[in-house]
């Protein structure tokens, strides 16, 4: 690999190749994203309960965490570019599924099958893009590089959801999925043209079994930790939101709860876009990841227990601006952690496992979040949100002192 990595121009060359995988991750991302503030709202139109709703906006992740470890031992044994524009490919097919899904009879169907496709294809694309950040990186940009291609692929999907909140307001359903599906052609045809091959030489033919995953520590220990971000982010926050604000009757700009859920998604948006950079860049400059990832789990943790306190638009707006950097923030310095870690013939295989912890957390989340707001209310929910990033902080410390022998240890040891 280190052979390879000379070949490529070491650290220097995440100049051509970051880019690339960051604007392509973005465009497909809408796909993922564009639905979760429309689906809420269709599904009581349609008639779809609560748990139905929430299978489909958790759909994608359940195919994507059969599939995640098998993408990330393809990505150890063919390479990263194949595996990548196939995934791009795949998901904007799943995309236009959402068009069909709306004009055809069964709806619930087709938005579920696309949903699973949808998952197959990011899980070649999230196997990929972090491995190929590890492969272009060295430990004093790792951080840096794995935040700004987290952001690509995360970014894209909260705008999505800003994007299916505001245009199906102002333009229509059919239109808000229109538009994602013509971005998902787009960033199909810029990883074509764009990413080069980083993880494998010429000839290379290494003979590895689909459940060859990784199950170290620190795959798993990083896993967890994923497994409690997400799971509170995007499992729980992105699909309760637009029932609090009806519920709490709150409002901004005259939208009902659907856009303006969308727009405090967005806000969250933008602090996880931020902070997603500058958490990656502090922890490379500090050189060491633990400190950085206490911080940011800590603001996500007190996030929520502004959730639970909210009455008021100014509350909200600084509890989602808290979740949003937190859940930013991790991003980064978490999976450089894992690169740090782990070899380098390995880190597809890594990579997948961590995604599976992660799809388990965002696909539960739904199922579990949705109906329970209905029994128990959003404050109990929120408060049991704020509790898993504190018990995530504890699981990273004792995995990371297991492994190293030190609590904060730095990049080099």
């Amino acid at each position: 690999m280190e052979r390879l990595r000379r070949r490529l121009g070491g650290s220097g060359d995440d100049s051509i190749v970051v880019p690339a995988v960051i604007v392509s991750t973005f465009f497909i991302g809408f796909g993922g994203g564009v639905i979760f503030p429309i689906l809420p709202n269709l599904g009581a139109i349609l008639g779809i309960s609560p748990l139905l709703v929430g299978l489909i906006l958790s759909a994608n992740r359940f195919s994507r965490l059969v599939a995640n470890a098998p993408a990330g031992t393809l990505v150890d044994r063919i390479g990263t570019r194949t595996p990548f524009v196939v995934g791009m490919i795949v998901q904007g097919v799943a995309t236009s599924g959402y068009v069909v899904a709306v004009v055809a009879p069964a709806p619930e169907v087709w938005f579920m099958l696309a949903r699973i496709l949808w998952g197959v294809g990011s899980a070649l694309v999230f196997a990929t893009a972090y491995t190929i950040a590890a492969d272009v990186s060295d430990g004093g940009s790792r951080g840096a590089n794995m935040g700004l291609i987290r952001g690509g692929v995360l970014f894209g999907f909260p705008t999505g959801v800003v994007i299916g909140g505001v245009v199906s307001e102002l333009a229509g359903t059919v239109t808000a999925f229109l538009v994602a599906a013509v971005f998902a052609v787009v960033a199909g045809a810029i990883a074509y043209l764009t990413v080069p091959e980083t993880h494998v030489e010429t000839g290379a033919n290494r003979s590895v079994k689909p459940w060859d995953v990784d199950t170290s520590r620190p795959a798993l220990t990083v896993g967890l930790v994923n497994f409690a971000v997400l799971f509170v982010y995007i499992g729980a926050l992105f699909a309760t939101l637009v029932l609090f604000l009806d519920r709490k009757g709150l409002s901004v700009f005259g939208f009902d709860a659907q856009g303006t859920s969308g727009i405090f998604m967005g806000l969250t948006v933008v602090a996880a876009g931020v902070s997603m950079y500058v958490g990656g860049s502090v922890s490379d400059r500090l050189q060491s990841r633990v400190p950085t990832l206490l911080v940011f789990l800590a603001a996500t943790s007190l996030g929520f227990v502004l959730f639970a306190a909210a009455e008021s638009l100014a509350t909200l707006s600084v509890a989602c601006l808290l979740v949003g950097v937190g859940q930013g923030g991790t991003s980064g310095p978490l999976m450089a952690l894992l690169g740090d870690l782990v070899p380098d013939e390995r880190m597809g295989r890594a990579v997948g496992t961590n995604n599976v912890f992660g799809d388990i957390g965002g696909g539960f989340g739904p199922i579990v979040t949705l109906p329970l707001v209905e029994t128990v209310g959003f404050q109990p929910i929120y408060l049991s949100c704020a509790v898993l990033p504190v018990a995530a902080a504890v699981v990273l410390l004792g995995g990371v002192y297991r492994e190293t022998g030190q609590f904060v240890p730095r990049v080099e040891s």
